[in-house]
């Protein structure tokens, strides 16, 4: 299945992994992902691999909403009046999704190894939005690509690895445990850039790029495939080897951004993680 055309391939593979742009996909009416589909999906996956709240959140929140209360199928099947913002992830879990997964990356393999190396971790994440719903301010640890596949949705970015908009206090605890939402403040609005969103079209999404997306005007459904690279777990290691740097009372400079390779620190992290040192670090190691 070729779901990016040769031109989109290229703009990828020359863009990877730092540069946000928008590619078309052929993703359309693929049975896996109509609404019946999904909700049957949602209803047999783990409760851990389900997050649905209401739609309507403002861009910064402190912690994860609450859920609805709906259940995660209904509120699938009911969309359009549901109020409501629903993520199902991992969906790999599934073997006909998991081959889904793979053969959407088979596309850009090639262009994504010959910058990153080896793909590892790779994931599947579909969200579910009512009409006018907002994802809040956060940003994620993977190499993404968001692909619009129902309804539309504006994504605004703001620049990977900048303080301004993550501050690196931010980046460590969220390395070693801690949330992803970020604080939103209204001048931060200036340095983003907003990429609107149609059926038919995918949005590369770089590692940690601080991001929020607001929906359009129907029911929304968008499929984020992911994976991680050595570098982008050397760079998450060597955020949580900063904080513990700055435990000790140290000013760490931040880690470097491709094609820096943060070897030391991310060394230093794992050897300190393997002394117990580090505390839980669920989230980086490759």
């Amino acid at each position: 299945m070729t779901v990016f055309p040769p031109a989109a391939r290229q703009t990828f593979a020359a863009s990877y992994p730092e540069v946000p742009h928008v590619l078309p996909h052929t993703l359309d009416h693929h049975p896996l992902l109509e609404r019946e589909a999904l909700a049957a999906l949602a209803e047999s996956l783990p409760p851990a691999s389900i997050e649905y709240n209401a739609g309507d959140q403002p861009i910064g929140i402190d912690g994860k909403p609450a859920p609805t209360g709906i259940p995660i199928g209904e509120t699938i099947r009911r969309i359009e009046s549901a109020n409501s913002w629903a993520v199902l992830k991992n969906v790999e879990q599934d073997p006909a999704y998991a081959a889904l997964l793979e053969a959407l990356l088979a596309d850009l393999r090639p262009g994504i190894e010959a910058k990153t190396g080896r793909m590892l971790k790779t994931q599947a994440f579909i969200f579910v939005t009512s009409p006018g719903g907002v994802t809040p301010y956060h940003f994620d640890p993977e190499h993404n690509i968001l692909l619009q596949v129902r309804g539309s949705k504006v994504m605004t970015q703001f620049p990977a690895g900048d303080p301004l908009y993550a501050p690196d206090e931010v980046h460590e605890t969220y390395h070693t445990g801690g949330g992803r939402e970020l604080k939103w403040r209204e001048e931060l609005l200036a340095g983003g850039t907003a990429f609107p969103l149609q059926a038919g079209e995918a949005l590369f999404v770089p590692v940690m790029a601080p991001h929020f997306v607001r929906n359009g005007p129907e029911p929304s459904i968008s499929l984020s495939i992911t994976w991680r690279s050595e570098w982008s777990f050397a760079e998450a290691d060597a955020r949580a080897f900063n904080g513990l740097l700055r435990q000790w009372g140290m000013t760490p400079a931040r880690p470097g951004r491709w094609p820096a390779s943060n070897r030391a620190k991310a060394l230093g992290w794992r050897v300190a993680r393997k002394l117990g040192a580090g505390g839980t670090a669920a989230r980086t190691g490759a």
